[in-house]
């Protein structure tokens, strides 16, 4: 018996290396002497059910491949609780956590994968720094409901978000915010 604290895996879930792992489960004659995929050799493994042709429709930009390599890298942040910071904190099933969007959905995905039913992230529009892309959206909720195709043209809703699916929003200015964290407030308060 010892009297140090259990060690625990502080990394987030590594994507890339269980589809790879699974793929040599699957298909271990794939992998090569560097221990590396080889791509050939799976494409004749699964013969005719490999479409080698072109994709019809694909979406990219300048930076797409670093991005896959950012969203694969395993996160080795951590989530700091702040007590005096929260209401309730013993007691409450709700957590708001800021920090970097992917780098918190990638720590929370090893534990909470298909426990969340909501989040929120509030993208660093109208901040007035200086960015890349345009941040001065300003427009009514109800334009925003019309342009998202979550209202009709009599401004009816409707959508497949039901009280018992999850939901994600992606909100900007502070209108939308406003919106969303009254939606928030509903349903943490369960009106």
């Amino acid at each position: 018996m010892t009297d140090q604290p259990e060690k625990l895996d502080l990394r987030s879930h590594d994507i890339a290396a269980d589809k790879t792992a699974e793929l040599l489960r699957l298909f271990p004659e794939i992998r090569t002497e560097g221990g590396k995929l080889d791509f050939e050799r799976l494409k004749m493994t699964l013969g005719e059910s490999v479409d080698v042709g072109h994709e019809r429709y694909s979406m990219n930009w300048p930076g797409k491949a670093e991005c896959f390599k950012t969203i694969q890298a395993p996160s080795m942040g951590t989530l700091l609780p702040r007590p005096d910071e929260s209401i309730n904190f013993d007691t409450t099933e709700n957590l708001i956590i800021e920090g970097d969007n992917l780098e918190v959905l990638k720590l929370l995905q090893k534990s909470y994968l298909g426990k969340v039913k909501m989040i929120y992230i509030d993208p660093p529009y109208n901040t007035g720094n200086d960015f890349i892309y345009p941040d001065n959206y300003t427009e009514s909720l109800q334009t925003y409901l019309e342009y998202t195709g979550q209202v009709d043209a009599n401004g009816r809703k409707f959508g497949t978000n039901s009280d018992s699916d999850g939901a994600f929003e992606a909100v900007d200015g502070k209108r939308g915010r406003d919106s969303a964290e009254s939606g928030v407030d509903r349903s943490w308060s369960g009106e």
